[in-house]
């Protein structure tokens, strides 16, 4: 009996899994009055049309299974630093268009993963991890003190450090 109960539960997340890849294909139609607006929670306002994991644990599995790399927003809803820059990347076009290529998280309270904190607890940070499930430490912001913070007026800094997570990643695997 416990094999049949592996077996059924292998099925469900196969199931949910092509469940999640039909809606993704559906995305491509012109058609926007009948697309179903996805539940703002999981974007938190990040962006609204983009496909958001729930948890840090989905995130991992995600990334690993696709061969996309993860990136991890921290931020806090009642940060104005956080509201700056969730603003300007909801608004930024082609930060928009390359994030469809990533698998995403964006968390509002800390992991127990050391990892995702390399230099403090601090929001906004923004982590990247490849699909080998590596925090990518090489690809920081400007601050010296902060390494994964990034201001508004940072944001062509961390579109090209979105680039730089997904061209390492054709050439190493």
């Amino acid at each position: 009996a416990m094999e049949k109960s592996y077996v059924s539960m292998f099925l469900l997340l196969i199931v949910i899994s092509c469940a999640l890849a039909k809606d993704a294909g559906k995305k491509d139609s012109k058609d926007t009055t009948a697309k179903p607006k996805l539940p703002q929670t999981l974007s938190r306002g990040w962006g609204d049309q983009l496909i958001w994991t729930q948890t840090y644990e989905e995130a991992l599995f995600r990334a690993k299974h696709s061969q996309k790399p993860l990136m991890i927003i921290h931020h806090l809803e009642d940060c104005p630093h956080s509201q700056a820059l969730k603003k300007v990347f909801a608004e930024h076009k082609d930060i928009q268009k390359l994030a469809e290529k990533f698998i995403l998280l964006n968390l509002v309270y800390e992991t127990t993963d050391k990892n995702l904190a390399p230099d403090g607890q601090y929001v906004p940070r923004i982590l990247f991890i490849d699909p080998s499930l590596t925090v990518r430490a090489d690809i920081t912001g400007r601050y010296s003190n902060r390494l994964y913070a990034y201001e508004p007026s940072d944001i062509s800094l961390l579109y090209s450090n979105m680039q730089k997570a997904l061209k390492l990643l054709k050439t190493e695997l």
